[in-house]
């Protein structure tokens, strides 16, 4: 809205020239988020409190969850409202690229608003039916994917794989499959990572930082040419996007860090689960991304793994999953777990980056 109505005054105020300029919108984006979810954040807390809408903690859980049992759920409403402020006040709204994420992102939102509004109102832990659940997130991303796949651009089907030059595979129509399969895939792991107090959230704004990284960098033709990277007509402007979603984490987690005064919700781990995995499609840094988000990798994982395991051999690998809770039932306590999965995590990120030079 700034860069549409305010810069073509730029000839009267120069200073208002620095709309023009990326890092000035992304750098006032995440401010914008930080300051809407601190300033409005204890009013969302005391309305979601008054309307009941509460965290059920299952008994067979670990039992030191218990004690959380009332604390108000749906928090991810931080990311949905922060971010679409911000948005609609630093984005070129000429962009395509930022609207088809911004859609995925509200989408798999509602989704997620659904399952945790029948959990609050039912207070147990039967919100959208399984299938349910999952035919909303297909919808979304079939959705996103048919877009993508028919926008014309070049690149979008070709698989880039770190670490080697010139390693690229076409996926041709079989990228459609891929897609889906990322979205759902990144969505659902960012929602079983959602476990403990500040876990998600503190890996999701370091995920947003590497992100703004990566599209910044894909979005200059100077700089995707020394890298070696594909230039993505566009995408520079997805750094607005990114560095809005890594302040509404950092605001988020401010009520988030333990002992937490409110949880993300489905809401919002299914929403910012599928905004890292559209973005990641858009920039064609699919497996960067999934390198990068190796502790979410791992928590889907340790899931898998255990449902088969179970089905299987009727024995578990894991004492509880998603892997958290593993640590958990280990004796770890629960800071300890939060602090060093985002130690890993931040390690994660370093290898993932460090891929735009090993090739």
């Amino acid at each position: 809205m700034l860069l549409e109505f305010l810069y073509p005054l730029v000839r009267y105020f120069t200073p208002l020239n620095v709309l023009q300029y990326i890092s000035f919108r992304s750098a006032y984006s995440a401010i914008t988020t930080l300051f809407i979810c601190y300033m409005f954040g204890p009013h969302l807390i005391a309305f979601l409190q008054r309307l009941k809408m509460s965290q059920y903690v299952r008994s067979e859980g670990p039992q030191t969850h218990l004690k959380k049992t009332g604390t108000p759920t749906m928090g991810g409403i931080f990311f949905i409202l922060s971010i679409s402020v911000a948005v609609l006040l630093w984005q070129d709204f000429h962009n395509e690229k930022v609207w088809l994420c911004v859609w995925a992102f509200v989408s798999l939102g509602v989704v997620g608003f659904i399952d945790d509004y029948l959990k609050a109102k039912r207070k147990n832990n039967d919100g959208l039916p399984a299938w349910g659940k999952l035919a909303g997130q297909f919808i979304v991303a079939l959705t996103v994917t048919l877009m993508l796949y028919n926008s014309g651009e070049e690149e979008i089907t070709k698989l880039y794989i770190p670490f080697f030059k010139n390693a690229v595979l076409d996926l041709g129509v079989l990228w459609i499959p891929f897609s889906i399969l990322l979205i759902m895939g990144e969505s659902n792991a960012v929602n079983f990572t959602d476990g403990l107090d500040g876990l998600a959230s503190g890996l999701l704004m370091l995920m947003f930082l590497v992100l703004a990284v990566l599209c910044y960098l894909s979005g200059r033709s100077d700089f995707s040419a020394y890298l070696a990277i594909p230039y993505i007509n566009g995408a520079g402007e997805l750094t607005v996007l990114c560095l809005a979603a890594a302040g509404a984490c950092i605001g988020f987690l401010w009520f988030n860090a333990h002992p937490a005064e409110i949880f993300m919700g489905d809401v919002g781990s299914l929403a910012m689960g599928g905004l890292i995995a559209t973005i990641s499609l858009i920039i064609k840094k699919e497996i960067m991304v999934l390198i990068a988000g190796g502790v979410f990798v791992l928590e889907i994982v340790s899931v898998i793994l255990q449902v088969l395991s179970y089905k299987l051999t009727k024995k578990r690998i894991f004492k509880m999953s998603p892997l958290h809770h593993h640590f958990e039932q280990l004796g770890w306590n629960e800071t300890k777990i939060v602090i060093r999965f985002w130690i890993l995590g931040g390690m994660f990120t370093v290898i993932a980056l460090s891929t735009l030079k090993i090739q």
